[in-house]
């Protein structure tokens, strides 16, 4: 599949603009998705490698993606709000797909922070499907429950940001208990192992 060029866009926020770049197939699916990026105060932005493999993994799909830098990331407006105004960032950024995009469905994907950030959303507005890569939930709040949505949880077994095993503990005693993709021998940031992840996130759309 050729690569898809990113469209860079200002999407207004909650607290000030929020700087997101759309990458569209040009297909006619029904779906679109957003996808949020790691930890604001440790160097994650829109641009981070997961997130970028994540966005063209979807792309190879036909499905639009929007990424975007949460408040005070880049050129986004605002400040870091622990994850509470992070998620109304991302809700704005699914208001605009929605109207971009009429009529599809909303997947919701990020990786740690990110990743508890669309748990976060796809528990507060309608969503299709929620894939979260190396969820950092329990570092923040670990009384949350599952969405209503179909969830895939692709996790490596050598992380040292997010355990691993307390993850799939957790993540297995939910109700509805969410899809577990273990990879062996992956670390938090896949590094040499991003073919896998592209692999393990079509294979969530493909399979659920």
């Amino acid at each position: 599949m050729a690569v898809v060029r990113g469209e860079s866009l200002v999407i207004n926020g909650p607290s000030g603009a929020l700087e997101a770049v759309a990458e569209d197939p040009g297909d006619a699916g029904p779906h679109c998705a957003l996808i949020c990026h790691p930890h604001p105060l440790y160097g994650g932005t829109m641009d981070n490698k997961v997130v970028t493999t994540v966005a063209r993994a979807l792309n190879s799909l036909g499905i639009p993606t929007l990424r975007f830098n949460f408040r005070g990331v880049g050129r986004s407006g605002g400040a870091y709000d622990q994850g509470v105004g992070e998620t109304d960032d991302a809700a704005a950024v699914a208001a605009y797909a929605a109207a971009r995009w009429p009529g599809r469905e909303m997947l919701a994907a990020g990786f740690s922070f990110g990743g508890y950030v669309a748990l976060r959303l796809a528990r507060q507005i309608p969503t299709a499907r929620l894939i979260t890569v190396a969820p950092a939930v329990l570092l923040f709040a670990a009384d949350m429950g599952a969405p209503a949505c179909p969830w895939v949880i692709i996790q490596g077994d050598a992380d040292d940001v997010v355990d691993p095993k307390a993850l799939i503990a957790w993540a297995s005693a939910l109700t509805p208990a969410p899809r577990l993709v273990v990879l062996p021998g992956v670390g938090h940031f896949f590094h040499g192992r991003l073919h896998d992840l592209r692999e393990a996130v079509i294979d969530a759309i493909r399979n659920g």
